[in-house]
């Protein structure tokens, strides 16, 4: 199967990264992606509604900490235009080119 690719304005072949993973241990719960997202791919969920494993070597008591933390809501409604990943200032989340769904 071929990866999806189009076309830019310019005529230049370009191929899409779609959103495959979203890290919510490291996620803040910033909204920035949410935010910057024309597809609404995104959605705020409560951090003490998840089972996020957050057992590491420092005594931080993140998992403590009450507040909000990004869920994918709609991957496939995804358009591969990396722009959550560009405001995302913990880096978490995976792109991948994506083959189309048969």
């Amino acid at each position: 199967m071929s990866t999806i690719t189009g076309l830019t304005r310019g005529g230049v072949e370009w191929t899409p990264a779609f959103v495959t993973a979203l890290n919510q241990n490291n996620c803040i719960g910033c909204g920035r992606c949410f935010k910057v997202c024309p597809r609404d791919v995104f959605e705020l969920v409560d951090r003490e509604d998840l089972d996020l494993d957050d057992d590491d070597d420092f005594d931080d008591d993140f998992d403590e900490a009450p507040g909000m933390v990004m869920n994918l809501k709609n991957v496939m409604d995804c358009i591969g235009c990396e722009s959550c990943s560009r405001v995302c200032p913990k880096g978490c989340l995976t792109h991948e080119p994506q083959a189309l769904a048969a």
